[in-house]
């Protein structure tokens, strides 16, 4: 018989081996860093220019970026910041090496999203983000997932719950709580309307005099940063409906994004979800506060099931929280935009052809039309806690890598040109 403690037990063993992964995987000191790109890479796969046009813009003007030099001096290898501070300062047959923002809009939130365990959601944020960031946009991941995979692969493993999703959602039912009663003590009638009262044991949290920016963590990406999730917000299921009991006013699903509307319109440009694999108070908060939802699904019938009962789910999740007392708040919630993405696809699998033929059916061209293909570089890329953007194409051959890196880079140009479109879609900053 097990109980428990023995569970206890088995989880205290399994962070000892966490720890020793992470040893491995990222470095003695368990701080993962940024390796530095070529300036191939630099050149042809971020810049997209010629190799020898990157190189003669740097011989012409000696106080760009330089890089370091290989011992054999072939090859420079450049860091992301010395990227970005090219990207600003080069420009190309006059062309501006900048990614396009549309002016007066705040920053894009896209949500990745499904029922189905196992569909890709942590790798698409992962791989998006990522290229985002090489692509020249600062970009805000949020780990609503208490699996916390994406955390882990940004390389955030010591996480208190309090600076979770958990912990702005609980900071946010003492604000909110606080606002109602101050309404209703200025109501126009005069009349003292019944007060929320909340226990001494969620104020005495402190959680409630948390700036905006105290949840955000820096990453080994520059212009990256993280909301990180952990096992123990595992809990916030349980604790939202606690909440929901005791101000049945509050607008839950709305938290996070009232805590993504008090930062600054420019703070970023991009901000990705990663949601958990199933509907509650986490996804719902990921869901309303998104501006396109991104849904990733495997190539089998059994993922397409899952996907088809998750949009079914949604639908009527989304249709209930219409008739709540939410205020001021745009109900009911509207996306820019909704698209479907098959990963770990194989492109020789006639099953894989077929399902996907079957969701284009279905959803037409709402299904982006390059999948995510399963290659080596993909499977070991997961194993080692890192993006196919990580990897040192040095480590595997060069075509197994470009293969993987194509995949991806071909999956977010459709993603950005998809938000581009979605992002004028929205109001501008006042």
């Amino acid at each position: 018989m097990y109980t428990h403690s023995d569970l206890a037990n088995w989880q205290a063993q399994s962070l000892k081996m966490q720890g020793w992964i992470r040893k491995q995987t990222f470095s003695p000191e368990l701080v993962k860093t940024l390796r530095r790109f070529s300036s191939w890479e630099v050149s042809e796969l971020i810049f997209r220019v010629n190799q020898s046009t990157f190189r003669g813009r740097l011989a012409a003007d000696p106080s760009l970026p330089s890089g370091e030099v290989e011992e054999d001096g072939r090859q420079r290898w450049f860091s992301l910041d010395e990227i970005n501070e090219l990207r600003r300062r080069m420009k190309i047959n006059r062309r501006s090496l900048m990614p396009p923002r549309p002016k007066g809009k705040r920053a894009f939130r896209a949500a990745v999203a499904n029922f189905k365990g196992g569909a890709g959601k942590s790798t698409v944020a992962l791989h998006f983000a990522h290229a985002a960031a090489l692509d020249g946009y600062r970009v805000l991941l949020v780990d609503f997932d208490p699996q916390a995979t994406l955390s882990h692969s940004m390389g955030l493993t010591d996480v208190a719950e309090d600076y979770t999703v958990w912990g702005i959602m609980a900071r946010d039912l003492i604000r909110e709580t606080d606002r109602m009663n101050s309404v209703s003590r200025g109501a126009e009638s005069g009349a003292a309307l019944p007060q929320r009262k909340l226990p001494s044991s969620i104020r005495d949290m402190g959680l409630g005099d948390l700036r905006v920016p105290d949840f955000i963590k820096t990453t080994a990406w520059s212009t990256i940063d993280i909301v990180p999730s952990c096992a123990n917000a595992a809990f916030v299921e349980f604790a939202s409906a606690q909440y929901r009991h005791l101000n049945p006013d509050w607008s839950f699903f709305a938290a996070v994004s009232r805590w993504l509307d008090a930062l600054a319109p420019d703070a970023y440009d991009l901000i990705i979800f990663d949601c958990p694999p199933a509907i509650g108070y986490q996804s719902m908060n990921a869901v309303f506060a998104a501006d396109m939802l991104y849904i990733p699904s495997g190539p089998g019938y059994w993922e397409y099931d899952s996907t088809t009962s998750f949009l079914g789910q949604l639908s009527e999740a989304l249709e209930d929280l219409s008739a709540f007392p939410a205020g001021n708040l745009h109900l009911p919630k509207t996306f820019c935009d909704v698209r479907f993405l098959l990963t770990r696809f194989e492109p020789g699998n006639d099953l894989h052809r077929a399902m996907l033929e079957a969701f284009r059916k279905v959803f037409g061209d709402r299904v982006a039309e390059h999948p995510i293909e399963l290659t080596r570089a993909v499977e070991q890329s997961g194993r080692f806690l890192s993006s196919v953007y990580e990897i040192d194409y040095r480590e595997m051959t060069r075509e197994t890598w470009r293969r993987a890196r194509a995949t991806f880079d071909r999956g977010y140009d459709e993603f950005k040109q998809a938000v581009l479109v979605a992002w004028d879609k929205l109001e501008d900053e006042a």
